[in-house]
C-alpha cells in the first residue's frame, strides 16, 4: 500500500476548453415550468456565468493548502487529505463524503478540528480517486477500503468516523465491523433498517417515518432511478456539457440543503457559490461523474442488514429526517452518548453547519476522554 504526495493541477488547456463550452451554453427556451420540475433556469444561468469568471487557480491553491496524498489499496488508488494536529497524540477522525459532493465540501469542518488528526478521503471513483478496477462498489468493500486507509496505510490503531449520504451506511459498517479499531461514531444520517427489517416494524411512528420517505421519494427520486438504471447514458450527457453537469449537481445541493425551497439562491447562505463551483470543477476536470454513479447501479446506496454498533455513538438527526424515531437509533446504536434533533443543517450537515458539528464532535471526544 504505497503512499505518495498529491497536488491538484488542472492544465491550462482544460480550463480553456471549459470556458469555451460555457461560452456556448444554450439555456432552455422559455416555457411554462412547474416549480418542482428540476433545476431553476434563472439560477442556473447565474451559476454558469459565475463559472465562466471563476478563479480556479486561486481555489486550486486553497485546496492544495491542505496536504493531500494517494494510497494504493487493493485495486484502487485512494486520494485523501490528511490534516495532522500539532498534538502527536491527537485522536484520528475519518470524515467521508457522499453524492453529489466531494471531499472538498468537508474541508471547512475538518479545518475547525485542530485537536484531531483529520483524514478526508475521496471515495473510489470520485474526484481524484480511481474507481475499483474490478467487482462491484459495495458498502462492505468501501468500509474495508476506508478501514485499510486508516490502519494499514496511516497506522492509526483507533479512530473516530463520520459519514453522510452514500457514506452513512459505510460509517455504520466500519463501526459495527471493526469495533476494536473505532473509538466512536458521529452520526447525522441515522441507521435505516434494511427493507426486510422494515416489514416487521410495528411502532406507528416508525411506520409513518418510512411511509413519508417513500412518498417523498416517489416525487423526488427520479435522479436515483436514472443513475441506477441508465447511468452511462446520463453520464455521456453530463461528461460532455459543463452546464448540464452543474445543473445536475446544483439541483441536489439546493434541494437537499436546509435552505428554503422557494429560493434556490438561499443555498448559498449554507454552501457558498464558490464551494458549489468547486464541486462542479472537481467532477468536470476528473471526468468522474459516471463513476460516481456506481453506488447507485451497483447497490452500495441500498441498506443491507448490518451488525449493530456497540461502540459509543453521537447521533444528531439532520432536518430532512426530522421525524426519524429515536427508538430506531437506540436499537441499532447500543451505546448512545448523545441524541438530538438539529435545529439547522440538512443533508450535507457538516458542509452546511461546520462549526456546529465541529463543536459536537469535540464534545463527543471529550466525553470519551479522547481530547
Amino acid at each position: 500500500m504505497t503512499l505518495r504526495p498529491f497536488t491538484i493541477h488542472v492544465p491550462d488547456a482544460e480550463i480553456a476548453d471549459l470556458h469555451e463550452r460555457l461560452e456556448r451554453f444554450r439555456p432552455l427556451p422559455d416555457s411554462p415550468r412547474r416549480p418542482d420540475s428540476g433545476m431553476d433556469a434563472a439560477y442556473l444561468r447565474e451559476l454558469v456565468d459565475s463559472w465562466r469568471r471563476f478563479d480556479w487557480r486561486a481555489r486550486e491553491a486553497w485546496l492544495n493548502g491542505h496536504p493531500q496524498f494517494l494510497a494504493d489499496i487493493d485495486d484502487t488508488t485512494v486520494h485523501f487529505v490528511h490534516l495532522r494536529s500539532a498534538r502527536d497524540d491527537a485522536p484520528p477522525l475519518l470524515v467521508m463524503h457522499g453524492w453529489p459532493h466531494t471531499f472538498a465540501l468537508q474541508l471547512e469542518f475538518a479545518q475547525l478540528l485542530p485537536d484531531f488528526h483529520v483524514i478526508v478521503p475521496s471515495f473510489p471513483g470520485f474526484g481524484y480517486s480511481t474507481p475499483y478496477a474490478s467487482g462491484p462498489m459495495t458498502e462492505v468493500r468501501l468500509a474495508a477500503t476506508m478501514h485499510a486507509l486508516m490502519t494499514s496505510v496511516l497506522g492509526y490503531e483507533r479512530y473516530f468516523t463520520y459519514g453522510e449520504d452514500v457514506s452513512a451506511n459505510v460509517n455504520d459498517l466500519i463501526a459495527g465491523t471493526y469495533p476494536e479499531s473505532v473509538r466512536g461514531v458521529l452520526v447525522t444520517h441515522s441507521h435505516f433498517p434494511a427493507s426486510a427489517e422494515r416489514e416487521s416494524l410495528t411502532a406507528p411512528d416508525e411506520i409513518a417515518f418510512f411511509e413519508r420517505l417513500d412518498q417523498w421519494g416517489g416525487a423526488n427520486g427520479g435522479y436515483g432511478h436514472i443513475q441506477a438504471t441508465r447511468p452511462d447514458t446520463l453520464a455521456a450527457a453530463l461528461n460532455d456539457s459543463p452546464a448540464g453537469l452543474l445543473a445536475w449537481l446544483a439541483e441536489k445541493l439546493v434541494e437537499w440543503s436546509d435552505g428554503p425551497a422557494e429560493d434556490p439562491r438561499a443555498v448559498e447562505s449554507l454552501i457558498s457559490r464558490e464551494r458549489i463551483l468547486t464541486e462542479a470543477m472537481i467532477y468536470w476536470t476528473t471526468q468522474s461523474i459516471g463513476s460516481s454513479f456506481r453506488p447507485y447501479y451497483e447497490g452500495a446506496d441500498q441498506p443491507d442488514a448490518m451488525p449493530a454498533v456497540e461502540i459509543p455513538a453521537s447521533v444528531h438527526i439532520q432536518r430532512h429526517e426530522w421525524d426519524y424515531p429515536e427508538s430506531l437509533a437506540r436499537r441499532f446504536y447500543r451505546d448512545i452518548r448523545a441524541f438530538e434533533r438539529l435545529e439547522t443543517g440538512g443533508h450535507f450537515t457538516v458542509g452546511e453547519a461546520p462549526q456546529m458539528m465541529a463543536d459536537r464532535m469535540r464534545a463527543f471526544a471529550k466525553g470519551l476522554g479522547a481530547i
